[in-house]
């Protein structure tokens, strides 16, 4: 197998990089850190996070980064098109996004190591690494690091917000890949898991809905009798008080109407639940000619379900992450036919869902106190391969930032000509993660503490206050 040689400019970038972060004096750091407390953005923290998770990793060169001037087996076939920025060019397949630039702000300089998906998704969605090699998990394991909606939730635990939320279900390679909970913060700061029902059109809080024939007058009989022998029997270890802790969450969740509400897409008109878009039912599988994405599960929900996180916010959920896809093999994972997957499965409804929750958020004065982020584990080769596909490619691709006090318009970094490495400012998902902390009024240097009370540092990277 041939190895991609890694231009020598980019090299040096990184091994700078790598010495300024962990070479220089702990002083020094902490006074880089500082920078945001030292700018002149005054605007006040956001309140919510919606953040979008592409799983497979879209082509950074046919949506957000194309090459036009690349070489054809770079540049791909599709053209390019004018937006709502001059100067900004975007593919011709997101014609809605193309018109709402001026919300936007692209990060055309995305990287990381992690070149298959459990360890990349890993790194998405906490900031941190896996811990070892490059791999994939082929056996259940344990989740390490929290995910970044888990570490808000600790952050802001004492502002007695609602819990995040999570939907349309858990992702999964071969297991589902643990980046989605609390990880060493314990499951009090767990996401609510959203599930959908795609042949109904529904959305429920799945095991945490009570069964028919349970009414709210059982259930309260039921948690006095808990209380009543957990008296009696003096069960104040802290087993017992954890177990409380999450009951206590529980019977909270069961008693939010807001949350219950949000989730009752009948209360929308039709009309707005028809711009963001539905799609036909997946086709049983022997149907798709090899039409990865057509194949997905609850496919036709995927625009349904940034409204249901629009909703969500509303209500007063901080942070609603959003899982494009549920299953490996499935999703915007385009090793072959990329064209007529991102053009015909995967573009279409990302484009159109995405164009319609910015401009819910900014017609209903959410837009300035809501960060909308949209990105995948990583982008995709620049070359592409002999089944017309593109491969896994996490040296460089672009994350979407809209609103929370973004300036609109903006890109911060560049990739080179091919799209293959980070040509100026390359960025991190610490990065992206201690930006995110940040704009929620969180020090992205701040502690958590394990269950065991052990210290870590929230995020590992540097605001994007340039962004801002």
């Amino acid at each position: 197998m041939r190895r991609q040689t890694i231009p020598r400019r980019y090299a040096l970038q990184r091994g700078l990089a790598s010495f300024l972060s962990v070479g220089l004096p702990s002083l020094w750091r902490g006074q880089a850190m500082a920078v945001p407390a030292t700018t002149s953005f005054t605007r006040p923290p956001i309140r919510a996070c919606i953040f979008i998770f592409y799983y497979g990793g879209p082509s950074h060169i046919d949506t957000y980064d194309p090459k036009p001037d690349a070489p054809a087996e770079v540049r791909g076939e599709f053209k390019t098109i004018a937006t709502s920025v001059p100067g900004i060019r975007i593919s011709e397949h997101l014609p809605h996004m193309a018109q709402r630039m001026h919300h936007v702000a692209l990060i055309r300089s995305m990287h990381h190591e992690a070149r298959l998906h459990d360890s990349a998704s890993i790194h998405a969605l906490t900031g941190r690494p896996l811990d070892g090699p490059d791999r994939e998990l082929l056996d259940p394991t344990p989740q390490a690091y929290p995910s970044l909606g888990s570490a808000v939730a600790y952050e802001l635990r004492q502002d007695d917000r609602l819990p995040g939320a999570a939907l349309p279900f858990a992702f999964r390679n071969v297991h589902p890949v643990p980046c989605q909970g609390a990880g060493f913060l314990g499951a009090d700061f767990d996401p609510l898991l959203i599930q959908v029902d795609p042949e109904k059109r529904l959305y429920g809080l799945g095991s945490l809905a009570l069964p028919p024939d349970v009414s709210v007058h059982r259930r309260t009989q039921r948690q006095a009798l808990l209380a009543d022998i957990n008296t009696r029997h003096w069960l104040t270890g802290p087993a017992i008080q954890a177990q409380a802790s999450v009951l206590e969450r529980a019977q909270r969740l069961f008693d939010s109407k807001e949350i219950l509400e949000a989730l009752d897409l009948s209360r929308e008109p039709d009309a707005v639940r028809e711009r963001y878009g539905y799609e036909a039912a997946a086709k049983a599988v022997g149907e798709g000619g090899g039409a990865r994405a057509a194949l997905g599960f609850a496919r036709q929900m995927r625009g349904q379900n940034l409204l249901i996180a629009r909703r969500l916010v509303e209500a007063g959920v901080p942070f609603v992450n959003v899982y494009d896809f549920q299953q490996q093999g499935q999703n915007w994972d385009a090793h072959d036919d990329n064209f007529d997957q991102h053009k015909n499965h995967l573009l279409p409804l990302a484009d159109r869902s995405l164009a319609a929750l910015i401009d819910d958020l900014h017609e209903r004065g959410l837009l300035e106190s809501t960060l909308v982020v949209a990105t995948g584990e990583f982008g995709r080769t620049p070359k592409i391969n002999p089944s017309a596909g593109r491969d896994h490619w996490p040296d460089c691709y672009t994350a979407l930032l809209a609103g929370g006090g973004v300036t609109g318009g903006t890109i911060v970094g560049a990739s080179d000509r091919n799209g293959a490495y980070p040509a100026s400012e390359p960025v991190t998902p610490g990065d992206l993660a201690a930006t995110l902390y940040w704009r929620f009024g969180i020090d992205p240097q701040a502690e958590m503490r394990d269950t065991l009370n052990r210290p870590h540092r929230l995020a590992n990277g540097q605001p994007l206050v340039q962004m801002f």
